[in-house]
């Protein structure tokens, strides 16, 4: 039946299938560090909507599992294929298909990253509110899919907020056209928003409708605060937010993380504090805004400073960036990704403190502070040459008592990184039994075969 299946997809497909070691290789692994035992099966380019037909209805007909993937950027390991599955790539629909700055919306292709994009747009004095630090490299097929959010949340919205419609090839090839163009729209039951966030397993998004913004007006200012640990940081955060204020940026790296970060760009930014606050305002309040953000950062004890100068601003918004490479330059990572309401932050962090101690490891955290999104790291020692990344016991134990820690606090195992492989096992104790299975339930009315992206989620 497989070599059937395949004959029919090289008939369907032609040179858009590859069965290539390096292709099949790659696919076994994202930038979670997770690895699959086995490689796939075959790797399909789309280049179209019809070529994603092709591939859901032949793997309809065969029941062959498929795997949608973007770039392979995710950290939950939602995206990865094994053996005999079929990878269906949509990175090679990267067009945008329409720009109307009059509506104040784009219609593009899952393919195309967020900042080619956010860079097309800028000529028209717009721009995509989404902001995730991989936006070099991170598709908004893949963003839209995670339900991605970024350094600009807080203030913008993640991902959802800025969908307005998607086309959506479910797993028997039928192609659904979902939402709408116009600001409002409630007819019937909203399918675009349950599609945002579904991991690929409800069906493989080729194209989606985009709310975009206007450029903000006015100064932009970005503050470096240091404090002397990272409880007062984290105090410092849920004040700003507390006072009424809404940065554009507001995220907080503890003192492993500025380690990190002085060793991977030869800089000295653990000589300044433990805990470092950057605080970007923008709009016509830019100024005003900075005024009081400063005023209760320096009240709780911390040192900043204050820039208009777009230069220094990015050059600041680059050491959040440089976090991750950072850190992967020291060895295997776990990337986690927990929210609490935004006034638990300095009580997470309190958590995390006490894991990091009852375990006797590091877990360098930084975090969206605007909008209560942490992602706690685990560094994982080297594997030995040929041998599979594995996760020790002892640091899923540590994972687990973390997410119990910001389920306790009122948060979420997952703030815009998505459950994909990774977080399955605890997914039960956040949504309940119930709410569990009536998801799977949901699952099956869309995916009846269960061909899309199995072992993801549920």
């Amino acid at each position: 039946m497989t070599d059937a299946a395949l004959t029919r997809l090289r008939d369907a497909l032609g040179p858009a299938i590859s069965m290539e070691p390096s292709a099949l290789e790659s696919a076994r692994t994202d930038k979670s560090g997770h690895v699959s035992a086995t490689a796939p099966l075959a790797v399909v380019t789309a280049r179209s909507v019809e070529d994603v037909q092709a591939t859901l209805r032949i793997a309809d007909e065969f029941r062959m599992p498929v795997v949608p993937r973007g770039a392979g950027t995710g950290l939950a390991g939602g995206a990865i294929a094994e053996a005999g599955e079929i990878v269906l790539s949509t990175l090679a629909m990267n067009r945008v298909l329409e720009l109307s700055p009059a509506d104040e919306l784009a219609v593009v292709e899952p393919g195309i990253l967020n900042g080619d994009f956010n860079d097309s747009l800028r000529e028209h004095g717009l721009w995509f509110a989404p902001d995730p630090a991989s936006r070099a490299i991170s598709t908004i097929g893949g963003n839209i899919a995670t339900n991605a959010g970024g350094l600009l949340c807080a203030k913008y919205g993640v991902t959802r907020e800025a969908i307005l419609g998607l086309k959506v090839v479910l797993a028997d090839g039928r192609l659904l056209e979902l939402g709408h163009r116009s600001v409002k729209g409630v007819s019937g039951l909203d399918l675009t928003a349950l599609m945002i966030g579904s991991e690929g397993t409800l069906g493989v998004i080729v194209e989606a409708t985009l709310r975009l913004r206007q450029l903000p007006r006015g100064t932009v200012a970005t503050i470096g605060a240091y404090f002397p640990d990272v409880r007062s940081a984290a105090t410092a955060s849920a004040a700003i937010t507390a006072a009424g204020l809404a940065p554009a940026v507001m995220e907080l790296l503890d003192a492993a993380s500025l380690h990190a970060i002085d060793a991977y760009l030869g800089l000295d930014l653990s000589s300044r504090g433990t805990a470092c606050l950057l605080v970007q305002t923008d709009g016509v309040a830019s100024a005003a805004e900075a005024d009081e953000v400063l005023a209760i950062i320096r009240s709780l004890g911390g040192e900043a400073e204050s820039s208009t100068d777009a230069v220094e601003g990015e050059r600041l918004l680059a050491i959040r960036r440089a976090f991750h490479p950072a850190l992967e330059a020291q060895g295997t990572v776990l990337i986690e990704d927990v929210a609490v309401p935004r006034s638990m932050l300095p009580e997470m962090f309190r958590r995390i403190g006490a894991i990091e101690e009852k375990y006797g490891i590091a877990i360098p955290t930084v975090a969206h502070a605007g909008d209560g999104n942490l992602h706690p790291n685990f560094l994982i020692e080297e594997s030995a040459p040929g041998e599979l990344p594995q996760v020790p016991e002892r640091i899923w134990e540590a994972a687990g008592d973390l997410f119990a820690a910001a389920l306790e606090l009122g948060g979420t195992l997952t703030g815009e990184h998505g459950v994909g492989i990774l977080k399955r096992r605890w997914l039960g104790k956040e949504l309940g039994q119930d709410q569990l299975a009536l998801q799977r339930e949901i699952k099956r009315v869309f995916d009846p075969r269960g061909i899309l992206n199995p072992g993801k989620v549920f």
